[in-house]
């Protein structure tokens, strides 16, 4: 099957069992899904935090009191546990992320839910303590504001309905 003219979809590495976690854990989706565009060719992966040259394992950060959108517009910073600032990590693995998308033409995103990168709809609250709430993390807020969908992995069967042309 010819691949190259395939669409493509960014996706978090975590969620395809690399073990980039901050602790340096994985998470492989189990899905048929996937399986397909791993098959396909579709697939690119990405860890913002490690293509930023941040280390595994690393300290855990969170947002703190904001979410990516407030991280992008300079109002907040990401914060380790122990203190650090490492926004600006984090802003550098966001742009990494949006220049693969450009690179392969890739307008589709499946990224890792409540990461202070890539979560989609809900992220740590910045307190450390494990209470999640609404809003997204640096890359994924960057990446929708450069019309990128951005779903996370309970939501690959909308992403494929975008990806194969049916509206959701």
């Amino acid at each position: 099957m010819e691949t190259g003219n395939l669409r493509k979809v960014l996706m978090s590495a975590y969620l395809l069992g690399k073990k980039v976690r901050y602790d340096g854990g994985a998470l492989s989706v189990d899905d048929q899904i996937v399986e397909r565009w791993r098959s396909e060719g579709r697939i690119v992966f990405v860890c913002p935090e490690v293509e930023a040259g941040m280390s595994i394992p690393r300290p855990p950060a969170e947002i703190f009191n904001g979410s990516g959108e407030s991280v992008l517009n300079g109002e907040v910073d990401v914060i380790e546990k122990a203190g650090g600032k490492v926004t600006n990590e984090f802003l550098a693995g966001a742009s990494i992320a949006l220049n693969l998308c450009h690179k392969y033409n890739i307008d589709i995103a499946v990224l890792a839910e409540f990461s202070p990168s890539c979560g989609s709809s809900a992220i740590y609250d910045g307190t450390f303590s494990g209470k999640k709430i609404p809003g997204m993390g640096v890359t994924a807020a960057l990446l929708r504001e450069h019309d990128i969908q951005v779903f996370n992995q309970y939501e690959i069967a909308d992403a494929n309905k975008v990806l194969i042309g049916e509206i959701v």
